[in-house]
């Protein structure tokens, strides 16, 4: 269910939103290991209680589309579906992009991939900043109706399909990235900025 667990990490926090109700309506939460809960359940003999309700705390509403949200997510099985179909989803986006001349790494877990873009692979030398590539292909994949991200710190495409993706619509999703990237490089070819 959480990255934490794919790592083998055992987390003293973990703060959930979004997902909790799809953002269906605003509600966050915060899971609380069991160290941070003895903190709280020894300082409650010395100070109270810890207050953490607020006033628009507990709404039945966010509640409910939490449970409906949840109940979903176990009945469909999406953890598994990220992983099954991100496993195939994370093979397309190697297959596609890893030897491509400007691309300097292909990375991701289950349904969230990136790929990062490099003028020169072999040197892992990046792109004028000015060039604005992952820009550029992020616009080009919209313009052909993929919503991709290009990631702040660098020429970087980042892709993250729905949870409840299909393997079609994943070989779908990559073959449009591939083809804004392709499109890009080959104005960067066109225009002297790569060989």
């Amino acid at each position: 269910m959480f990255g934490s667990q794919h790592y083998g990490i055992e987390p003293d926090l973990i703060t959930i939103a979004k997902g909790l109700t799809s953002a269906y309506f605003p509600l966050s939460a915060a899971i609380v290991g069991e160290k941070v809960y003895k903190v709280l359940e020894d300082g409650a003999d010395r100070v109270g209680a810890f207050s953490h309700g607020y006033t628009y705390s507990g709404h039945p509403i966010g509640a409910a589309a939490a449970n409906a949200v949840l109940d979903i997510v176990e009945k469909e099985d999406l953890p598994g579906n990220a992983r099954n179909v991100g496993a195939f989803f994370q093979a397309q986006l190697k297959e596609r992009f890893a030897q491509l001349p400007i691309v300097g790494e292909v990375r991701g877990v289950g349904l969230m991939g990136a790929i990062e873009f490099v003028a020169d692979r072999h040197k892992r030398k990046g792109f004028d900043p000015t060039l604005k590539v992952g820009a550029r292909i992020s616009k080009a994949a919209r313009d052909r109706g993929l919503i991709a991200r290009a990631m702040p710190l660098g020429d970087i495409l980042g892709i993250a399909p729905p949870l409840i993706a299909t393997k079609a619509e994943v070989e779908e999703i990559a073959a449009i990235a591939e083809s804004a990237v392709r499109s890009v490089m080959d104005e960067l070819v066109r225009d002297g900025h790569i060989l």
